[in-house]
């Protein structure tokens, strides 16, 4: 894996992103659904403290038993701006993944891939530094727009950014609950990541990775913060 560059500055950090995005790849279908190792990784913060704690999950595609888990906590290293938020979740993320004795076969992430408002959220960002196939599902459409799925399991609506492009979907994962956001982040096309989601997601709205790493990372945190 390659180490996460802490920019000095929004500049810089526009700047990484400006050409990290040109190694994003966007022509490969992914993994198979239902096969090989699929990590879930998310990000819990302290303010107080300056603290961040990031947990990877690696979860049997086939049964979503856990195989392995590890945790990372830092300070962090970047401010919070709109757009940047990889800056300050990467370096513990990484971290967390590199403990990681096993090699998932796609990384899912709490958040965005293309849905961003510089076309390079944390999924992207995560997929190129890793080389790792990622996808990213989040819980709001951002500043995106979409036209409401229909109500049944599986029913997805393009979402689509101030220009018309599609940059993911609306995806329902549940009967009647709210939809999650797909987007793609690295090496997986669209139509694989909304199938990766609902595979991972056969009782909740959200899938088990990010289930089981939001409590992971959050656990992580209460016991940085009591030591």
């Amino acid at each position: 894996m390659t180490s996460a560059k802490t920019p000095a500055d929004e500049a810089e950090a526009r700047a990484i992103q400006d050409e990290l995005r040109k190694s994003v790849v966007l022509d490969e279908v992914g993994p198979p659904v239902g096969t090989g190792l699929i990590a879930g990784v998310d990000v819990a913060y302290d303010d107080e403290r300056d603290l961040v704690a990031a947990a990877a999950v690696v979860l049997d595609a086939a049964t979503l038993d856990v195989v392995e888990e590890a945790t990372a906590v830092g300070h962090v290293s970047f401010p919070y701006v709109p757009g940047l938020l990889a800056f300050r979740e990467l370096p513990t993320v990484l971290a967390a993944l590199e403990s990681l004795t096993v090699t998932p076969g796609l990384v899912v992430c709490d958040g965005y891939g293309l849905a961003h408002p510089r076309g390079f959220g944390l999924a992207c960002h995560l997929g190129v530094v890793t080389g790792l196939p990622s996808i990213g599902v989040a819980k709001n459409p951002f500043t995106f727009t979409y036209e409401e799925p229909g109500a049944c399991r599986g029913d997805a609506s393009p979402l689509l950014a101030p220009d018309g492009a599609v940059v993911g979907r609306a995806l329902r994962t549940q009967d009647g609950i709210k939809p999650v956001y797909v987007s793609v982040g690295h090496r997986v096309s669209l139509d694989n990541a909304c199938a990766h989601t609902l595979a991972l997601g056969p009782r909740y709205r959200i899938p088990e990775t990010t289930r089981r790493a939001d409590s992971l990372c959050r656990r992580a945190l209460r016991e940085a913060v009591a030591e």
